[in-house]
């Protein structure tokens, strides 16, 4: 794919939420009843969830927009294994509900999934119910059918999709549980964000202001509903920079009152100096002179590498810190921005646990790798274009994991884009 520098204009709505979505469609799956997710996120990392879920004998289907979905209580484990190709909060969200099933189910991660952190939910799981092993790559879970519940501890600084899984399966089991986060809690907003969706569902949980201590009563029951999935800001964030480096832009479809932690990109772009003007349920935001900022990372990891973009087009120095959980993701993310914003002629360089970029930097176009990251690739495709010359990405279809309609949205906007075909 190849993309030149273009001036971006107009409007775009934000694609529904990742995040919400896959939450909802865990909730409704667990609920005795039928259930419809509006306006859900279809990507790859949604349709994960769905086959997972379905795996189970739950009911999904597809209408337009909407997933109807038929929950069940009796839940058998399924015959063949549940294959996962990319989505780390599948991966540990499905864990603890394994539990729920009787019999044996094989959980297979390919790819960078393989790698990324899952054994301190495995030790948690084991403490209390579990009988789980990672094995030859593959989590091997014998379910007894229920949950006891009890007393668990698991770590919250490596990531908090381990206390979200908790959270989601616990309530069903047949004892109270008590979980306690053992180091200070990181990404506390996609947290609050699983509160915010099992509430929605009819379910109780207890906890601690600084979310390190969890009460779930147990033998609570999901309650089916309809939902209606808000605005990602996590995917708007990649236009908003674009409307602050190179354009006008106002994206709607967003819930100023939202839980998601990463609504903090418009508290970002005006500490940065930009013209960001909020509405009831969109923002604008117009090209302007930009100043390096201090951002701390800690519970918004999914903006630093569009925050990278920004710190290249403000004058002066941009930091970015408490971000060293970027190395497990997708791709090392500090490493894989790094890399391919120098390619473009960027000031930027790793620091301990975060970035530092000298702005403003005359980024000149290049041939870039996302590391089949899909937001590396969106941060890139967002540097090129304000970038002098041609830019290609390689392997642009790496953003289906969670904005697949992204490249058509910056071409409504007028970004200029070559998509170009190999053959």
């Amino acid at each position: 794919m190849k993309l030149k520098k273009s001036k971006l204009q107009g409007v775009v709505s934000a694609p529904p939420s990742k995040s919400y979505t896959q939450r909802a469609i865990i909730c409704s799956s667990l609920a005795d009843g039928r259930s419809r997710v509006i306006n859900y996120l279809d990507c790859d990392d949604t349709r994960e969830t769905i086959r997972a879920c379905s795996a189970y004998g739950v009911t999904i289907e597809k209408m337009g927009n909407t997933l109807e979905i038929t929950g069940t209580t009796k839940r058998r484990a399924p015959l063949e294994p549940i294959e996962l190709n990319g989505s780390a909060t599948c991966y540990r969200f499905m864990l603890p509900i394994a539990l729920l099933a009787k019999g044996k189910t094989i959980i297979r991660g390919s790819g960078r999934l393989e790698k990324r952190p899952i054994g301190e939910l495995i030790s948690a799981l084991n403490e209390v119910d579990g009988r789980c092993e990672l094995r030859n790559g593959q989590i091997e879970v014998a379910g007894r059918g229920y949950l006891d519940g009890g007393k668990i501890r698991i770590c919250g600084d490596i990531s908090s999709q381990y206390i979200s899984g908790l959270l989601l399966a616990y309530p069903l089991a047949k004892n109270d549980t008590e979980i306690t986060v053992t180091t200070e809690l990181e990404s506390k907003p996609y947290v609050e964000l699983t509160l915010d969706v099992l509430n929605a569902f009819g379910i109780t949980v207890n906890h601690s202001e600084d979310l390190r201590h969890f009460s779930i009563p147990g033998n609570q029951h999901y309650k089916p509903r309809d939902y209606e999935i808000e605005g990602d800001f996590s995917s708007a964030a990649f236009l908003l920079a674009g409307g602050a480096i190179s354009g006008d832009i106002e994206v709607k479809n967003l819930n100023m009152n939202s839980k998601q932690g990463d609504r903090e990109i418009l508290n970002i772009l005006e500490q940065m100096g930009a013209k960001v003007e909020r509405m009831q349920d969109s923002v604008r935001v117009k090209v302007s002179d930009l100043r390096g900022i201090e951002i701390d990372a800690r519970n918004i990891p999914d903006l630093v590498p569009i925050c990278a973009v920004l710190g290249c087009f403000a004058d002066g120095e941009t930091r970015i810190a408490n971000a060293n959980r970027l190395r497990i993701k997708e791709s090392d993310r500090l490493r894989a921005i790094t890399q391919e914003l120098k390619k473009m002629g960027a000031d930027i360089r790793e620091s301990d646990g975060g970035l530092i970029i000298n702005g403003r930097c005359k980024l000149k176009g290049a041939v870039l790798d996302p590391h089949d990251d899909h937001r590396i690739a969106m941060s890139c495709a967002i540097a090129a274009l304000s970038a002098e010359g041609e830019t290609v990405i390689e392997n642009p279809e790496c953003v289906r994991k969670s904005y697949p309609n992204f490249f058509e949205d910056l071409e409504k906007l007028g970004a200029s884009i070559d998509w170009e075909e190999e053959g």
